[in-house]
């Protein structure tokens, strides 16, 4: 008797999942395709809601700096800091009292310019209503700036006339030569007021005879507000052996 047996329900090789297969695999098709369906429409759903949003803002031309406006670190305020005001008493304002008329400030107050001031001069004491002798007694250094006062000016001291100095015999006998500079006070008229050593040779005869002839100097004198004033003046002088 011959035993006919199905390969579909074999006992060997797991009989129970090869009689289900094509069942699962229709099943997992189906869900795969469902699960893509449903990504495809949600994205077309935001694209489309997405679509309805967007909206063309006009343009902004720049054609200046000034139209870029200030940076943001100037445009925000710090933080206002609150702090208490002290309890101060608030002044009493009295009754006002009348005064004369000679008393009443001009409110018609006139400014002089800088022309009028250079034309005030100093009263004349020398028309006193007495005979008494008049004697001005100011040391020189009261009046004569000092070399490292500032002094305004507009137009510095000129030399016109410069004075050699004397070489010093000594020194030129032994070939020494060297360079001075001197600091001069050039007063209104162009004289020399006062003399003194900028920088030194390294030879004090040298040193000496280049102050010494910076008296014998003459200048143009300083400029300020169109009037001669006292200025210091610094220039040099070179001691050299001629053959």
């Amino acid at each position: 008797m011959a035993i006919q047996i199905n390969a579909l329900y074999s006992p060997y090789g797991a009989y129970e999942l090869k009689s289900k297969y094509q069942r699962n695999l229709l099943f997992g098709t189906l869900s795969t395709l469902a699960v893509v369906a449903l990504i495809l429409l949600v994205s077309w759903v935001i694209s489309a809601m997405s679509e309805e949003e967007i909206f063309e803002a006009p343009a902004v031309v720049i054609k200046t700096i000034a139209d870029l406006g200030p940076p943001p670190s100037v445009t925000k305020k710090p933080p206002q800091v609150q702090v208490s005001q002290p309890n101060v008493a608030m002044p009493k304002v009295g009754i006002p009292k009348p005064v004369a008329d000679d008393e009443v400030l001009d409110d018609d107050v006139v400014i002089a310019s800088r022309e009028e001031l250079a034309e005030i001069v100093a009263p004349d004491i020398t028309e006193a209503g007495n005979d008494a002798p008049i004697v001005v007694d100011i040391a020189d250094d009261d009046f004569l700036p000092a070399p490292t006062d500032f002094i305004a000016v507009e137009i510095y001291p000129e030399m016109i006339f410069e004075h050699v100095p004397d070489y010093p015999r000594l020194a030129e006998q032994a070939g020494i030569t060297g360079l001075v500079w001197v600091k001069a006070l050039v007063d209104e008229e162009g004289l020399v007021r006062k003399a003194i050593l900028g920088k030194t040779s390294g030879v004090n005869s040298l040193d000496e005879a280049a102050v010494k002839a910076a008296y014998k100097c003459r200048y143009k004198p300083g400029i300020q507000n169109g009037r001669p004033v006292k200025v210091w003046v610094t220039y040099k002088v070179e001691f050299e052996l001629t053959n």
